[in-house]
């Protein structure tokens, strides 16, 4: 290495040193995210977390159809927990309102998308900076998941709920997949890709999920689980 190239790579260690004790403040950040979390979350009683786009406008389809899961789940006993923000996040906040449920929003600062919606319970509107504290109180506090159609964001807490559940890091809970023409190309693959032709997946693995249609599928399932496992938090 030359003397120019060594000099460049110290400046860039000495750069990286700085900007990671600076970086350790950090922890206290998050810190006061998980308490403020985990103070608020545990008063609330059994909920169910429901995912899907920001996206996805109300009127349409999946919007209507994650309303009606929020009601019904509320009337069962649940209460609903939602990213905070619009689209299928506010329909679940909506539902959880028209019936009088917890409705609860764990809300991300995002630079675009993202406001808290106007569904959910004042004392139950939680902001995040960070994506993994978030992520812990969906899984912490939810006794199931409700998965409507969504991006990316959704994509990630599906597979996240199916890999901490697979590696028993968690208990298993209900994961619900709302919508067979949405979801039925995604289960194909992992079928026959990731199980038969790969084998990068266990056959037991394809029952850490279910697809539905129906509300009333969604809270029968949920209300199912429970009859033979104790509903508390998850870790």
């Amino acid at each position: 290495m030359s003397e120019r190239e060594n000099t460049y790579f110290s400046d860039k260690r000495n750069e990286w040193k700085k900007r990671s004790m600076n970086n350790s403040w950090t922890v206290f950040k998050v810190m006061a995210e998980f308490v403020e979390g985990f103070e608020k979350m545990s008063e609330i009683g059994p909920c169910v977390s429901i995912f899907g786009s920001a996206r996805t406008k109300p009127g349409t389809k999946y919007y209507d159809l994650a309303r009606d899961i929020a009601q019904k789940l509320t009337d069962s006993g649940f209460g609903i927990i939602t990213g905070g923000g619009p689209g299928i996040m506010e329909a679940g906040n909506r539902g959880a309102k028209d019936t009088g449920g917890p409705s609860v929003g764990l809300n991300i600062e995002l630079p675009f998308e993202q406001q808290p919606n106007s569904f959910i319970d004042k004392d139950k509107s939680i902001d995040f900076n960070y994506f993994f504290v978030r992520k812990v109180m969906f899984v912490k506090f939810a006794q199931g998941f409700v998965v409507l159609p969504g991006g990316f964001g959704t994509l990630d807490e599906l597979f996240e709920s199916l890999t901490l559940i697979q590696t028993h890091k968690i208990a298993q809970f209900p994961v619900i997949l709302v919508g067979s023409d949405f979801w039925g190309g995604l289960v194909d693959w992992i079928k026959e890709v990731l199980l038969e032709k790969e084998g990068n997946i266990s056959a037991k693995d394809m029952d850490l999920f279910q697809i539905v249609d129906t509300p009333e599928e969604v809270v029968e399932a949920i209300n199912k689980f429970y009859t033979k496992h104790l509903i508390k938090p998850n870790f």
